[in-house]
């Protein structure tokens, strides 16, 4: 396989599994630059009608269609047609996001049988995202056995917070098991320092805000806390995971209503959150149309928007002032009104809006007067496990 030069880039498809969606994308890479030729996601899979678009570079639609995609490895399959039907190049190498890789895998690294051995083994640590991630990895072993495949994880950008803020206050013998403060949403916010390039300043807050969501602190392009820890359902209550809970609540559901471990997970993950809160609904678009006669929803929103100023706050102090925030996922990219409440919130701290420019997302959206920038990026998470995996199969 030709390695990738100034003249010769290497093809990376990317992938980005969910347990009914994939997200993927081909990129030509060289050196630093990622550029996206194709992209495009897999919806509802599984479902009798799944949904299935691309996208050329610029945003325009190739093609959109609903059809029977029963499998991951259906979309696979139908993304390699995709291409070839497409005269796109050829896939040279695969980069994976993988969410999780527990306390053996801490780098982004080429998928073999011992790296992937250890992934099977952190399956435990993130439950409700690894087993989707590891069926994705076997199918694409499978369909493309010629190419190198990467695994690149969400958890190495946070790999340089310091002791204080990634060991857990428990007995050395739990820690031991790998038990501490990972952090997640890394390649997200990566893509957020990658875009800032050389105006990245010195302290950055980074809210990545989607069905999942966390605030990381970012000192001279560095993590140095973040909200998620163990797993990615601590922190923030998101879209159907519960967030931070007190101990306590874990344990007298067990003990005093008779849950097991699966019915804890359960409630954390797919029953808590927005959702819980709403009765409703999970989705922030759903809960704004209810909100004016449903108090639930309501109360759901103002929740999460509450729980957003409150741990922007807290990893304000942990920088020792602010630069600028940066609003990115699938939230806090698109919803406006969400930006506004926070900002808002944060207003005894000089946080403020520029109504223009916020309006027409010129960045920085802030106010000339505000005591710190305000941006809204989108999270390029394809991108960087593109530059990753054409870095570690360079090295191969």
């Amino acid at each position: 396989m030709d390695k990738p030069s100034r003249m010769n880039p290497l093809h990376v498809l990317t992938l980005n599994s969910g347990s009914s969606s994939l997200k993927f994308g081909l990129y030509a890479v060289q050196a630093a630059l990622a550029r996206c030729l194709v992209w495009g996601e897999a919806a509802r899979i599984g479902a009798s009608r799944s949904e299935f678009q691309a996208l050329d570079a610029a945003g325009q639609l190739l093609c959109r269609e609903a059809a029977a995609l029963p499998t991951h490895h259906a979309v696979l399959a139908r993304i390699a047609q995709l291409l070839v039907d497409l005269d796109a190049p050829a896939p040279q190498a695969v980069g994976h996001r993988v969410v999780h890789g527990g306390p053996g895998l801490r780098a982004h690294c080429l998928i073999d049988a011992a790296s992937l051995s250890l992934l099977e083994a952190a399956q435990g640590f993130a439950p409700l995202h690894m087993p989707a991630v590891l069926d994705l990895i076997r199918n694409a072993r499978a369909l493309f056995a010629q190419l190198p495949q990467v695994a690149c994880f969400d958890t190495v950008f946070h790999a340089s917070m310091p002791a204080h803020a990634s060991v857990l206050p428990l007995p050395a013998a739990l820690r031991a098991q790998g038990i501490q403060r990972y952090g997640f949403h890394g390649l997200s916010c990566e893509s957020v320092v990658q875009q800032l390039a050389a105006a990245l300043p010195r302290r950055l807050l980074i809210a990545h805000l989607g069905n999942g969501a966390s605030i990381t602190a970012v000192q001279d392009g560095v993590s140095i806390d973040t909200s998620m820890g163990l797993t990615p359902s601590g922190g923030l209550l998101m879209s159907t995971r519960s967030g931070d809970l007190d101990p306590g609540v874990m344990v007298f559901l067990a003990r005093e209503l008779g849950y097991d471990a699966a019915m804890l997970e359960a409630a954390v993950d797919h029953h808590g959150g927005l959702a819980g809160v709403s009765g409703l609904d999970g989705d922030l678009r759903t809960l704004r149309a209810a909100a004016p006669s449903n108090a639930d929803a309501a109360l759901a929103i103002r929740m999460f928007c509450y729980a957003i100023c409150k741990q922007l706050a807290a990893m304000w102090v942990v920088l020792g002032g602010v630069d600028a925030i940066v609003f990115t996922g699938g939230i806090g990219e698109h919803d406006a009104v969400l930006r506004a409440e926070v900002c808002l919130g944060l207003s005894s701290l000089g946080v403020g809006l520029d109504a223009a420019r916020h309006r027409a997302l010129a960045n920085p959206v802030s106010a000339a007067n505000a005591s710190c920038q305000v941006h809204v990026l989108p999270s390029l998470e394809g991108e960087q496990i593109a530059r990753h995996t054409a870095r570690i199969v360079a090295m191969t």
